[in-house]
């Protein structure tokens, strides 16, 4: 089975991804909801680094070294390293502080400097602050931000006909790398006999909400 469909599975069991109706934060009436913050033991943690390390690998792209937000990003970050690390790929992460601290290191960020080309870790986009104010502070110690990896890409519209990964994409000139999408649910749905019955109001709200194309 494709890692992207492993993790649609591994997310439905720990109850992360849920089906029925659940109101957006846009006011939307959605039929799945996932919340990533569900993933709070050692062994989901451990899983969910270990799916993030196989899409960051499949990417391709060129990494340096990871960098996770506070607040979400920071568990997060170390758990793909250790990940990344066992599979033979030893990256140094940094994190950042909500505050500077005046005191004993100082500054903002801990861990190892921000330096060459960063990935940023988040676990989902949705107004894109995080990642924002991420590429702030990666530019500002003069690294370069070349990417974010996230766990699921909803591939949904914002206000616009551009959703929040794209707006992303635009005005920072990265790439977003997602563990899993939308479409990537919707083909799970379909060869699925438990969750098949899901796979219509996905699929219209796919269809009222979504891309007009893939990706």
């Amino acid at each position: 089975m494709d890692f992207r469909q492993e993790f649609i599975e591994f997310a439905v069991a720990q109850d992360v991804l849920r089906f029925g109706e659940f109101r957006t934060k846009g006011g939307r009436l959605s039929p799945y909801f996932f919340n990533a913050g569900l993933f709070n033991d050692g062994a989901a943690l451990g899983r969910l680094a270990e799916f993030y390390a196989k899409a960051i690998a499949a990417s391709g792209i060129e990494v340096d070294a990871l960098f996770g937000p506070a607040y979400k990003g920071i568990p997060l970050v170390a758990a793909i390293a250790i990940a990344l690390a066992r599979a033979g790929r030893n990256l140094p992460f940094s994190f950042n502080r909500k505050e500077a601290k005046d005191h004993g290191e100082g500054g903002s960020i801990v861990g190892a400097p921000l330096a060459g080309r960063v990935l940023i870790i988040d676990d989902v986009i949705t107004a894109g602050t995080s990642v924002r104010e991420s590429v702030e502070l990666i530019r500002a110690a003069g690294a370069t931000p070349c990417g974010v990896v996230i766990a699921l890409d909803r591939m949904e519209r914002g206000s616009g006909q551009l959703s929040a990964v794209q707006e992303v994409e635009r005005d920072y000139g990265i790439p977003v790398l997602a563990v899993a999408s939308l479409d990537d649910l919707l083909s799970f749905l379909r060869q699925c006999p438990d969750f098949k019955q899901n796979e219509a109001a996905v699929a219209h709200y796919r269809q009222e909400y979504g891309l007009a194309y893939g990706g």
